[in-house]
């Protein structure tokens, strides 16, 4: 499975999330809502979640295996660099 297209939605507005992400999967799957966020360590994605009934909030789309997370999170962290450096690249208030 290759990611064939990755979307960036840059985050205006102050705070530890700094954009969100769809990544598209052999130009037949999305994946929508991943998050960059700023952590102590610098960036990380965040895979889309929703709030559980006991208040916990649980992955709706992950990778399996440890190495899959690395290229998603790679990939989608050279596109939002390369956005950042982008004057025309999409920016969302949220």
């Amino acid at each position: 499975m290759q990611i064939t297209d990755v979307r960036v939605r840059k985050i205006a507005k102050e705070g530890k999330m700094k954009a969100v992400v769809s990544i598209t999967f052999d130009d037949e799957f999305v994946v929508h809502d991943i998050k960059v966020i700023e952590g102590d360590k610098g960036l990380f994605i965040a895979m889309p979640s929703k709030k559980a009934t006991d208040g916990e909030y649980r992955d709706i789309a992950h990778p399996i295996n440890s190495d899959t997370r690395a290229v998603i999170q790679d990939i989608i962290l050279k596109k939002y660099q390369e956005a950042l450096e982008a004057p025309e690249a999409l920016e969302e208030e949220l």
